[in-house]
């Protein structure tokens, strides 16, 4: 009987050739891993750079609107306000300086507390005569005006031989450089006894001959009233504050 021949005696574990790393070559450098370690790097280089990018267009875009709610430019068109303010000028209106709010607002959400009456609180002041201010006009709300306070809540304002008596008394005006004061034909400031009511303000532009006024439309509403002229900025020759007037010979 033949025996099968003996098969030759081969390793166990199978033979690894040893391949030699690849030479660098311009397709495939050593440095390849390296490489790709560094882009995440960039990434969030570039991310952090965004991010600050953002944070600081927040922060100016948060300072705009807190100044714009306190303080507004105004480009005075016309010549209601002359000799005091001229056409073309353009002023900052201070708005925080007659902040009010209604302290029983919030009362009135609570049941059963839906008609308690308004309750308005000034934490500077109210507009007051001589004041001059700027607001919405009360027959086109898309205008501003702006003309000088006359009278307060509860001032009784006469007009006649050209003067203004606010309760009995005539009032001292030295910015209208000796012009008279008149009401149109028709109104009823021209011939009755004109009573601001509460929560309005009685006004009148500086150029009586050409301004319309409280002397027309009636008496002009807190709520419309946007701000204090403060500032005129420009033109530069004009710069300085609004000239207001404190009319101290009035006694309520």
């Amino acid at each position: 009987m033949e025996e099968t021949p003996r098969r030759s005696a081969a390793p166990l574990e199978a033979s690894h050739s040893s391949v030699p790393p690849l030479a660098p070559s311009e397709d495939r450098p050593w440095d390849e891993p390296e490489a790709q370690v560094q882009q995440p790097a960039r990434r969030f280089r570039v991310r952090g750079v965004v991010r600050e990018l953002l944070e600081t267009a927040i922060f100016i875009l948060l300072i705009f609107f807190i100044v714009r709610g306190i303080v507004q430019n105004f480009k005075i068109e016309g010549s209601s306000m002359e000799p005091t303010l001229h056409s073309e000028q353009y002023i900052l209106v201070n708005k925080l300086v007659y902040f009010h709010f209604d302290i029983n607002a919030p009362l009135r959400l609570l049941p059963g507390q839906e008609e308690l009456p308004p309750r308005v609180i000034y934490p500077f002041y109210q507009p007051r005569r001589g004041d001059i201010v700027v607001f919405e006009y009360p027959q086109d709300v898309t205008k501003d005006y702006i003309k000088r306070v006359i009278g307060v809540p509860g001032d009784e304002i006469d007009i006649r031989d050209g003067e203004v008596f606010v309760n009995g008394q005539q009032l001292h005006q030295p910015f209208l450089e000796g012009a008279p004061t008149y009401c149109v034909f028709g109104y009823a400031c021209q011939s009755d006894t004109v009573v601001v009511p509460e929560g309005h303000i009685f006004v009148m532009g500086d150029n009586r001959g050409n301004s319309s006024d409280s002397r027309e439309w009636g008496s002009l509403p807190f709520d419309r009233v946007v701000g204090q002229a403060w500032l005129i900025y420009y033109p530069v020759s004009a710069w300085g504050l609004v000239p207001h007037f404190d009319h101290v010979e009035l006694t309520r």
